[in-house]
């Protein structure tokens, strides 16, 4: 089976996962190419320096300064990038030039043959035509028990609300946000864990979790798990009183 994935270059979390789900894939899997978006948790069209201010307004100096410093250690590191990553395991770059939806980086995505399409981290919107591209569809992680929190920071909401539970999900894009059937969706225990120590599971466990769907769609054998919209929550990026409310819970970013 041939697999395309869709991801963004983050500077965190990402290239040792990344590292993690190309060793474990079965064998008979053959990852032919990946897109690599820019990094954009505000969104593409924020300066570089509007996102510093504004992760300052709404995180804090604290916050700011230790992502700072991580990120800056991080570029240093060649292991820690993304592309590095993916030489290692041969997989080629597809280098776009415009939207992922447009007519040429939809045949550049083309040339690479995918059976199947698999998002992770994925910041862009997929249109219809990008979504049936590959003749198994497109499967998308999202770190959270679907159908509730959809959107933005799961790892966030799930600790503000004082959730005794979280997830991974791994479900078929459709052209909603987070909406599509869930094809495997795995459940643990929060505990006290900060943040960062729940992105970092989360993160681990969901690529076990694309490693199980991945095989099942190869399989052709497998259930669909109801999304419903009519039990869903969808979550944005928090604001700064959602942040001192956060504290005020005794909740910890790392």
């Amino acid at each position: 089976m041939n697999v395309v994935i869709l991801t963004q270059d983050d500077p965190f979390f990402l290239a040792e996962n990344l590292d993690y789900l190309l060793s474990d894939l079965s064998p008979d899997v053959n990852v032919t190419g990946c897109v690599v978006f820019e990094a954009s948790p505000f969104g593409g069209k924020e300066s570089f320096l509007s996102k510093i201010l504004k992760t300052w307004n709404i995180f804090g100096t604290g916050f700011l300064f230790n992502y700072g410093i991580r990120f800056l250690r991080n570029k240093l590191d060649p292991t820690k990038k993304v592309k590095t990553i993916l030489e290692r395991h041969s997989v080629p770059v597809i280098e776009l030039d415009s939207s992922i939806n447009s007519h040429e980086s939809l045949e550049k995505i083309k040339f690479y043959e995918p059976d199947l399409l698999v998002s992770i981290a994925g910041n862009q919107i997929f249109k219809e035509e990008l979504i049936n591209l590959a003749p198994e569809g497109c499967l998308n992680l999202h770190t959270a028990l679907l159908p509730k929190y959809r959107g933005l920071m799961p790892s966030f909401w799930v600790l503000k609300n004082n959730e005794d539970y979280t997830g991974v999900s791994v479900f078929f894009v459709d052209e909603g946000i987070d909406s599509g059937p869930i094809l495997v969706q795995k459940k643990f225990e929060i505990g006290d864990q900060s943040q960062q120590e729940l992105i970092q599971e989360t993160k681990k466990l969901g690529m076990d979790a694309i490693i199980e769907a991945i095989d099942l769609v190869k399989k052709g054998e497998y259930k669909l798990i109801p999304n419903p919209d009519e039990k869903m929550t969808y979550y944005s990026f928090p604001k700064r009183e959602d942040v001192e409310e956060f504290w005020q819970l005794g909740k910890e970013f790392y």
